[in-house]
């Protein structure tokens, strides 16, 4: 019986200490994890990266074009931007 006695106040502060705040620091972790990006999200953020990286080559491309063809032409694009502000 006295060692009863001895388990009543260690039980008493688990439970009303140390039990609330292990619960709430495992769901904290299980919604953590449930937010980040899953197989499908990843492989679907490198397509968009790989296409973002073709467009800003064909973009490079497009300005060397430009810049032999018509040397000025980002004067006259920077002309046209003060003009309609």
């Amino acid at each position: 019986m006295e060692f009863l006695k001895f388990l009543f106040v260690p039980t008493i502060l688990f439970l009303v200490i140390v039990a609330p705040l292990w619960i709430t620091m495992h769901y904290r972790s299980v919604s953590r994890s449930s937010r980040s990006l899953n197989q499908e999200d990843r492989e679907s953020i490198e397509h968009m990266l790989e296409t973002v990286d073709k467009l800003t080559d064909r973009i490079g491309a497009l300005e060397s074009i430009l810049d032999l063809d018509h040397p000025d032409w980002r004067q006259q694009v920077n002309r046209q931007e003060r003009d309609r502000e």
